[in-house]
């Protein structure tokens, strides 16, 4: 069901449960859930120096047991599940105190999970007792609804932004701080506002411009700040009077980009189709150029017809492949190479440069 224009970019006071029933079934695209972390802190914890560490102390993080705070999560998580679509997927960001019930909790429900992501904090806090390793990093659990779940991810995106390198699933971000951090009085409004780094990867990974995105545990804005900033509606869910005040003010001051092109990416899946013929026809290959593979193991010679020929097998680039490979299948366009005078060149750059031509943007 389609969520009304009039619900998003609002932030809504109250418990997450009882304002998530409010939302109708399978309307939003993406759910990021930062939830208490039930850090269990029994006293003040001090620096060598004396003087206390701005910890979580606040009543929304304590709960009796684990069996309290397990019955508070799968509430949360099957009401989240309710109002996810069908093609959406869920990310949940947790410390080691939490994130493994967690995940456990989630698929009980029947979430399906793609990654676990570690964001490593390239400046953690020490640990100052000096009895355990430094706790530099966090994980985020990212699932889709279902196994069958035909969710986005924009691969390519996050392949360019990374120097053309696949993404990891390691992080390296630093915790919010300087500017970002927001303070009233010299102290941090909230004890674990997220980078907005952070977050930016996360909503340009998996939405696109448009999409809803739901934050049961609003706390300081930061997804509503960058989904205003990137041209995707938010629906903000806080218990907290005053983080929701600072929150407000906060995405007030976001300006969205206002050219829409330059948010439009093309993932693969998306593009127009170019067989491998199209690169003969527009002269990048001819007829009898040898293909090879990257180890330049095997070898292949064209034919004008745009298949492919080895010693034992003809086909097309893909089935050439495969059959060499001996696997069921294979991508011909990431395993061809041609040979060129100073080096070879991936078949793939050549498709592109025949795309780009066709269908500029």
């Amino acid at each position: 069901m389609k969520i009304k224009n009039s619900t998003t970019n609002k932030i809504y006071q109250g418990n997450c449960l009882e304002e998530m029933r409010k939302l109708p079934s399978n309307s939003v695209d993406l759910i990021f859930v930062d939830p208490p972390y039930n850090l269990q802190l029994k006293k003040d914890l001090k620096r060598p120096d004396y003087t206390n560490v701005n910890g979580v102390k606040e009543n929304w993080d304590k709960f009796k047991n684990f069996e309290e705070y397990d019955d508070f999560t799968k509430k949360w998580v099957i009401a989240a599940k309710r109002v996810l679509k069908e093609d959406g997927t869920i990310w949940v960001i947790g410390t080691y105190h939490n994130i493994f019930r967690i995940g456990k909790i989630l698929q009980d429900l029947d979430f399906w999970i793609l990654n676990d992501i570690i964001w490593v904090k390239t400046n953690p806090m020490p640990n100052f007792r000096g009895t355990r390793f430094s706790n530099a990093h966090e994980t985020l659990i990212w699932c889709s609804k279902s196994k069958n779940s035909k969710y986005t991810f924009n691969y390519n995106l996050l392949k360019s932004l990374n120097d053309d390198l696949q993404m990891r699933s390691d992080w390296l971000f630093p915790i919010c701080n300087g500017s970002e951090r927001l303070r009233y009085r010299g102290k941090k409004v909230h004890p674990t506002q997220k980078p907005e780094a952070l977050i930016t990867r996360i909503i340009l990974s998996v939405t696109n411009p448009g999409d809803v995105i739901l934050d049961p545990f609003f706390g300081t804005g930061t997804i509503g700040a960058v989904s205003k900033k990137y041209n995707r509606k938010f629906i903000g869910i806080e218990s907290e009077k005053k983080y929701i005040k600072f929150a407000k003010k906060r995405i007030e001051l976001i300006k969205p980009l206002k050219n829409m092109r330059m948010l439009k990416t093309n993932e693969k899946r998306q593009q127009k189709r170019i067989p491998f013929g199209r690169l003969i026809e527009f002269n990048l290959i001819k007829p009898g150029d040898i293909l090879h593979d990257f180890k330049k193991k095997w070898h292949a010679k064209v034919r004008v017809d745009g298949s492919i020929i080895t010693e034992n097998f003809k086909g097309s680039i893909h089935s050439v492949a495969a059959n060499l490979l001996n696997l069921p299948s294979c991508n011909g366009w990431t395993f061809w190479y041609k040979y060129e005078k100073q080096d070879s060149i991936s078949i793939d750059v050549l498709r592109e440069k025949i795309r780009s031509d066709l269908y500029k943007i």
